[in-house]
């Protein structure tokens, strides 16, 4: 019976215990998803009593993964994604190589092989995309630059991470694994495998954003005419699974990023805000399966039997590709804030780390003990990332204190972080200063334009100013809530601020330096939150913009000008 009943059983158990003992660690002022863990280990095979099924857990988090990265997708379109190239592509390839060489060092020291180095190096430099995600909902800065800067970078990641699960294989016989080959059979395999994975990713992104982008949200729309809550919802769960299903069947690429795709294209429906929130029960419920899922792994002998190699593993993970990855955002002249931001995102590892140590073992290119070592680092990073998130603030503000390279790195010349010279003065007085210029901060900048209103834009992407400058549109790089900033936007002879942004952790920041360098200053704020919108409306004294408030007041101004149209009529 209880075979039978093997995948009721495991679920139950995993929501159960999860609940539990996610409880526990609110109630300890911890993380939940520590609790989740900590039900994982406790249900997993490697302590007495109860053991879940290990293999229909991990199945299911497989689900949890497909369904969160669909609801990123639903709220990360295509130009964001563009928007953070310059940063995100050069800089996820070179923390992923900088984390690379750190495992390989600590294997070479242990006396591993230079494959098995090889693997454990790459399993220690992709982050979990599923601990980012819930890091960045949960403090609200999903939507803002350093969140888009922060999955753009992990998207990057997993497609390298695609690349290096095709092309392992291939290079496990010159590495000393399994299926050894001759030089040059070894070589046409490589060159093979490569070409081949390469078209296969080529071929499902273009076919996603030709005919994908053009399907699904047509689909979307014609069960959204039946009327039927509970056929709509089933329509998004099917697109997210079946798509993420037949992207990996079809294109071989893994079902997270298919999943991704399927949520960005359906990005482009009207529906996609009534998706994300169909969805996000399941999504919910979901990644704690697998967080419950990782801690079944788990082996805390592992703790005993290697203390200092789990060690080694944690510091390379927390602090060494993390310090790689702030000092590359902060190379390509990126602010402090985006730099530490990122660098915590990055500090844990997960899904994807999993799947490359059991293929390294199935290679025979790693040892059994190097899994062990890889989810002990998981285990551990997992649980503390959320207190490096809670560091961001103080961390920087100490940074500044008491480094003067920190200070020197700042201040150091940046071109895009001064307005021309050859900006004519008329333009800076009595100007609208726009924060952000992400999609509403476009509209907003469009009807300005419209009506012959100057502004200057203040934004933290470089690729987004430069563009703006070379249409001859004043703007600054940079956090708004620096001073420097607002004040290159020429804050004190501007009229109005607009802050377009949803970074609703520094709006208050930048209406105080603003009123205290302007004190006649009108603001105007944008938020998604009606405890938020009335805290700023009462702290700043500005007009604050409630998206469901404000989408509301425009259906009404439109049917009062509908039905003053027909008085005159009559």
């Amino acid at each position: 019976m209880h075979h039978e009943l093997s995948l009721i059983t495991t679920i139950a158990a995993a929501l159960g215990f999860g609940l539990l003992f996610g409880m526990i660690a609110v109630r300890l002022k911890l993380p939940a998803l520590v609790g989740y863990l900590a039900a994982g280990i406790v249900i997993g095979p490697a302590t007495p009593g109860f053991v879940a099924d290990v293999s229909l857990a991990s199945q299911l988090a497989e689900i949890g993964v497909m369904l969160l990265m669909f609801g990123v997708g639903l709220h990360f379109s295509l130009r964001d994604l563009l928007d953070v190239r310059r940063i995100a592509l050069p800089g996820a390839v070179l923390q992923i190589a900088v984390a690379t060489l750190m495992g390989i060092g600590m294997a070479w020291f242990w006396d591993w092989s230079l494959g098995a180095g090889l693997v454990f190096g790459l399993a220690l430099s992709v982050a979990s995309t599923v601990v980012l995600l819930r890091a960045l909902e949960a403090r609200g800065i999903l939507d803002s630059m350093n969140g888009r800067i922060a999955v753009g970078w992990l998207v990057v990641e997993d497609l390298v991470t695609v690349l290096v699960l095709v092309l392992l294989p291939a290079l496990a016989g010159p590495l000393g694994g399994k299926g050894a080959e001759g030089a040059g059979g070894a070589d046409a395999s490589l060159l093979a495998a490569l070409g081949k994975t390469l078209l296969q990713v080529g071929a499902f992104v273009a076919f996603m954003l030709i005919v994908g982008r053009k399907v699904f949200p047509w689909f979307l729309w014609r069960v959204a005419k039946t009327a039927s809550r509970e056929l709509f919802t089933l329509s998004v769960i099917a697109a997210a699974v079946g798509i993420a299903y037949g992207s990996s069947e079809l294109f071989g690429v893994s079902f997270a990023l298919g999943a991704f795709f399927a949520g960005m294209v359906l990005r482009e429906s009207d529906l996609s805000h009534r998706a994300a929130e169909e969805s996000l029960p399941l999504r919910d419920a979901f990644s704690v399966l697998f967080f419950v899922s990782v801690g079944m792994l788990f082996d805390p002998m592992v703790l005993i039997q290697s203390p200092w190699k789990v060690l080694g593993v944690v510091l390379v993970i927390i602090f060494g590709k993390s310090i790689a990855a702030m000092l590359l955002v902060l190379a390509l002249r990126y602010p402090l804030n985006t730099a530490i931001t990122v660098s915590a995102s990055l500090a844990q590892i997960g899904e994807f780390s999993f799947i490359l140590a059991a293929l390294g073992i199935s290679l025979g290119l790693m040892p059994q003990e190097g899994q062990s070592l890889i989810l002990a680092g998981a285990i551990i990073s997992i649980a503390v990332n959320p207190l490096l998130f809670t560091a961001i603030e103080p961390l920087q503000r100490w940074l500044r204190a008491n480094s003067q390279a920190v200070r020197n790195m700042e201040a150091s010349p940046d071109p895009l972080a001064e307005l021309p010279m050859s900006v004519p003065h008329e333009r800076l007085t009595g100007q609208v200063v726009l924060v952000g210029f992400g999609r509403v901060g476009r509209r907003i900048a469009d009807e300005l334009t419209a009506q012959g209103v100057h502004f200057v834009v203040a934004e933290q992407n470089r690729e987004l100013v430069e563009a703006l400058r070379r249409r001859d549109q004043p703007a600054v790089v940079g956090n708004a809530a620096e001073p420097a900033v607002l004040i290159q936007a020429h804050i004190a002879r501007a009229s109005v601020l607009v802050i377009a942004t949803p970074d609703t952790f520094h709006v208050r920041t930048m209406v105080e330096t603003a009123k205290m360098l302007n004190p006649t200053i009108r603001c105007v704020v944008r938020t998604h939150n009606e405890e938020e919108a009335e805290l700023l409306r009462k702290e700043t004294g500005g007009k604050v913009f409630l998206g469901e408030h404000e989408l509301a007041g425009s259906m009404t101004r439109y049917v009062m000008e509908t039905l003053e149209k027909k008085e005159h009529a009559h």
